[in-house]
């Protein structure tokens, strides 16, 4: 008694060994077509479906996916949504930007220095000022920062006596009024 796998999906059925690969499907459908302007993938789709009978059930993801690869690798043009063979006689495409320098072949023997480093180059030391001390991860002398904060103890440190309690109204918010000075009556 055999019993299936539920985890594994059955795999799709092999393509009928009489159809040609894709890109020599869609290099017929082109030549045959032969339009000047060149043939979108809707007209390459049709032909493909009406000469070749049977195709698998996802032959319009695997067109698309074939015409890409086709446009990538230069075996096909793109030009205004529609596929043509490219134009042997015409210049190689450039890319964007500026073309990079043509590099001029070094000498045998020749010692290649190494880059220059990133970053801006350190200013020029003065040979006649003193050499500055080597600076020692050890920790000698003061520690870079702000120092740490005092642990609070259990016992006070030693206060200024308190204030003797204030009579009267309460103080209020903020600062205090400026005092101004009593001014003494001029006399005649």
């Amino acid at each position: 008694m055999a019993t299936e796998n539920s985890d594994n999906p059955p795999a799709p059925p092999p393509p009928a060994p009489s159809l040609p690969q894709y890109p020599e499907m869609i290099m017929a459908a082109i030549e045959t077509l032969n339009d000047s302007n060149g043939s979108n993938k809707s007209a390459i789709a049709t032909y493909i479906e009406s000469t070749y009978g049977d195709l698998p059930p996802a032959h319009a993801t695997l067109l698309a996916h074939h015409l890409n690869k086709m446009k990538q690798s230069g075996e096909l043009v793109l030009v205004k949504n529609n596929y043509m063979k490219p134009d042997p006689n015409a210049p190689p495409k450039r890319g964007r930007g500026r073309p990079p320098k043509p590099k001029v072949p070094l000498p045998p023997g020749t010692v290649v220095s190494p880059p220059r480093p990133r970053g801006r180059p350190p200013k020029p030391r003065d040979p006649f000022a003193p050499q500055p001390e080597p600076k020692s991860p050890s920790g000698t002398g003061r520690p870079r920062g702000r120092p740490p904060k005092k642990a609070k103890t259990a016992s006070a440190p030693p206060q200024a006596p308190a204030p003797a309690p204030a009579t009267g109204a309460p103080r209020g918010r903020g600062r205090p009024p400026k005092v101004k000075p009593a001014v003494a009556p001029v006399g005649c």
